[in-house]
């Protein structure tokens, strides 16, 4: 596989639609921690930001798209695993991110919060606190499966 500079080849990256973008940099940053890469556009159109090895790319809206606070309801939910979600929840609730969940550990093994953004989208911040083989915990485990990557 080719290398490409931009972004990881083994990474997933999401395109997040906002309303207002130079905003939503802007307080992505302060409540959340994100980083700016890059940016490209005049006016800006996207930028590409970065919070530990998690990178995601967000976009100005068309026109015509509506963003879950818009809508009334979320479209999706983000994972972004993080080593301190403790210190990464204070940050965020200080910088007005409405809370979702609060700091809890799950019966699958991990501690997280949950946050809507400034356009409804819905944040998931979590760490692995402990190994939970999913049968533990009452999932179905597809045939073929060994219990993570490879």
């Amino acid at each position: 596989m080719i290398r490409n500079r931009s972004v990881e080849a083994d990474i997933m990256l999401s395109h997040i639609e906002y309303q207002h973008l130079p905003d939503a940099i802007s307080w992505l940053t302060k409540a959340f921690g994100w980083e700016e890469q890059y940016r490209y556009g005049d006016p800006v159109a996207g930028a590409q930001m970065m919070l530990g090895k998690a990178c995601i790319m967000v976009r100005q809206a068309e026109p015509d798209q509506k963003s879950p606070a818009q809508l009334g309801y979320g479209t999706q939910s983000l994972t972004i695993f993080v080593e301190d979600v403790d210190a990464l929840f204070e940050k965020a609730k200080a910088a007005g991110a409405k809370v979702r969940e609060a700091p809890h550990a799950t019966e699958y093994g991990e501690y997280q919060c949950a946050f809507e953004d400034l356009d409804g989208h819905h944040w998931l911040f979590s760490r692995h606190a402990r190994d939970v083989s999913p049968e533990e915990w009452g999932a179905t485990v597809a045939k073929g499966f060994v219990g993570g990557r490879s």
